[in-house]
């Protein structure tokens, strides 16, 4: 069969209706971006449906780019975190026009894809200490876990005592306990699909408390026209030290994110070797930088690998064919556009907590014991959900462990191109 000959679904020991579950899964997880990433970047004056076909599109054929170049059950769509920046940062706070912010993605992509054919990100990812790599496994759980709790209003932000339980008489906390309950007793009947079950129950349950609806128009409907903000670069002021600094911030962010979430979700899936290697890094790091160019020139902020892969992947998605699958998911979206926006993020939050819980497992892998590699380890667990950041977790991870290294005498353990990634860290913070 052509799937099984070409992604490898024998070798890697599962089937294409596998493969097809992770990937709706995956989709269910993340498809709340086609509603998130056009309301917030509307707020710059972009057409808000001409968003909506840009975010599909560029997930579209990122996530084909990742399915067939690297062969790896990796999602992307355009990344959460970096729409704002480029919204309320370069925009708003700025005063730069988004055509011009367009333009800094586009060019970030660009140097991307150069860093990538000269081996420099694959060098980033394969500098990184065993230890590290486990330990950004445990801590993008962590974070996810907290995004969960967070969209479904268990948790909530408190100027004295920085988070707190939130109001557990909220709809959308109801909608999220049942959702978990749910997932939680079909993975111990140990039910194929537990997590998009889990899903689907929590959106029917979300319906009567208003959290949800039937689209009142149908469930199809035709794309909206792309045109408002195709191919709109503009590069008269990009050379200005302003959206010099911006591009180098679109870059730090995207690389580290993507090598973050690369390095967690392979080494939760087993896909790392025992020289700390992922298979095909090279091909996973260029179609992510070749993904946030075409999405620039499509018309929506940085593409990226999304960490809610991590759910398909719970679910036995080992290929790119769950990639493949999550594609198909993003083309029906295009046209089944009221059907996919009727989830909401109550019902999507107890899947990642859920996942919170399967990224922790690489722990057992880090030895405790071995201070110089538990303490750095413990850094990066510990920054992720507190910094709210897989990129911070990982700068403040190598920083420590750099250092700790140096100062105990053990610089044998230290790569030049670690040490490099420690000071440029340190760099940033001091200077930005």
């Amino acid at each position: 069969m052509i799937f099984d000959k070409f992604f490898g679904l024998r070798q890697h020991n599962t089937t294409i209706r596998r493969e097809f579950v992770a990937g709706a899964t995956t989709f269910m997880t993340m498809a709340y971006i086609l509603a998130v990433n056009p309301s917030i970047l509307s707020e710059t004056g972009m057409d808000k449906g001409a968003l909506f076909t840009a975010t599909a599109l560029a997930s579209v054929i990122g996530t084909l780019l990742m399915a067939f170049m690297a062969n790896l059950p990796f999602a992307l769509a355009p990344g959460m975190g970096l729409n704002a920046f480029f919204a309320f940062t370069v925009v708003i706070g700025m005063g730069y026009s988004w055509q011009t912010a367009l333009t800094a993605v586009f060019a970030e992509g660009a140097l991307f894809v150069l860093m990538s054919f000269f081996n420099i990100r694959e060098a980033i990812v394969n500098s990184i200490p065993i230890s590290l790599k486990h330990a950004i496994s445990v801590g993008i759980g962590f974070f996810i876990a907290l995004i969960g709790l967070k969209n479904a209003g268990i948790v909530v932000s408190d100027t004295s005592s920085l988070v707190r339980l939130g109001n557990l008489h909220e709809p959308s906390v109801w909608v999220a306990i049942a959702g978990f309950l749910i997932i939680s007793a079909l993975l111990i009947l140990k039910v194929r699909g537990a997590i998009l079950l889990g899903i689907v129950g929590a959106t029917i349950m979300a319906i009567p408390t208003g959290l949800s609806h039937f689209p009142a128009n149908g469930l199809f409907s035709a794309p909206p026209s792309l045109s408002p903000v195709l191919l709109k670069l503009e590069f008269r002021q990009i050379f200005t030290p302003d959206i010099l600094m911006v591009l180098f911030t679109f870059l730090f962010v995207d690389i580290f994110d993507t090598v973050g979430t690369l390095v967690g979700v392979c080494s939760k899936a087993g896909l790392i070797d025992k020289k700390g290697k992922i298979p095909k890094v090279k091909q996973a790091l260029l179609a992510d930088a070749m993904a946030t160019t075409t999405g620039a020139l499509l018309g929506t902020s940085t593409v990226t690998t999304y960490v809610e892969s991590a759910a398909g992947i719970a679910e036995g998605g080992k290929t790119g064919l769950t990639a493949f699958f999550v594609a198909l998911f993003f083309i029906a979206s295009i046209f089944f556009s009221p059907l996919f926006l009727m989830v909401p993020q109550a019902a999507t939050a107890p899947a990642l907590i859920i996942i919170g819980l399967f990224m922790v497992s690489p722990i057992t892998k880090v030895e405790l014991e071995n201070y110089a590699e538990s303490i750095p380890a413990f850094i990066t667990i510990i920054m992720m959900p507190l910094a709210f950041s897989i990129s911070e977790g990982i700068a403040f991870g190598i920083i420590s462990y750099v250092v700790l290294s140096l100062l105990t005498g053990n610089r044998k353990n230290i790569s030049l191109t670690l040490f490099i990634l420690a000071l440029l860290f340190c760099l940033k913070y001091i200077f930005m």
